[in-house]
């Protein structure tokens, strides 16, 4: 049986998604261990001109749920970024994960072809929908994980590469 759009795209969301909420977890715990403002890691970013943590979390949801709705032909759900706390962005990511669950997998199927337009920056893009999967939504979904993952461990949160990947 091949790939489906649904296993390689909400499933995967839904993995990372837990093992980032759980990388959150160990930052907060790391700031308490030193008596540090939480605050110094959801504002930290890699370089000047990058967005800090707490608008990476935004991006993955932003990335994951809009594309899971964007396949399944169904609202692109709206989430205020306004997250300032580690618990704001974990009940964002249990939104998330709450939206994705709600998609069903035969909306998703057979959207390989479904066309997909994104209007970023008043630029118009167009996609055949496993193209917009797979050369657009899963890396850019990615590199949001990487770099929230990369802040903390430049930050000194002591995570590794089995907390970025997840248990199996």
């Amino acid at each position: 049986m091949p790939l489906s759009m649904y296993q390689a795209s909400v499933p995967v969301f839904i993995r990372h998604l837990r093992n980032l909420s759980e990388i959150l977890k160990k930052a907060v715990a790391h700031a308490e261990e030193r008596a540090e403002a939480p605050s110094l890691l959801i504002e930290a970013r890699l370089a000047p001109d990058m967005f800090p943590l707490a608008r990476q979390i935004q991006s993955v949801s932003d990335t994951s749920k809009g594309a899971a709705a964007r396949l399944a032909g169904v609202e692109v759900p709206s989430f205020p970024d306004t997250e300032t706390t580690f618990d704001e962005l974990q009940d964002r990511i249990r939104k998330t994960i709450a939206f994705l669950e709600s998609v069903p997998a035969g909306k998703v199927e057979g959207s390989e072809d479904r066309e997909v337009i994104l209007r970023p920056r008043g630029n118009e893009m167009r996609f055949k929908g496993q193209d917009y999967l797979l050369d657009f939504a899963l890396p850019n979904f990615f590199f949001h994980v990487t770099i929230a993952y990369a802040i903390l461990r430049e930050q000194g949160v002591p995570i590794g590469k089995m907390d970025y990947l997840g248990s199996f």
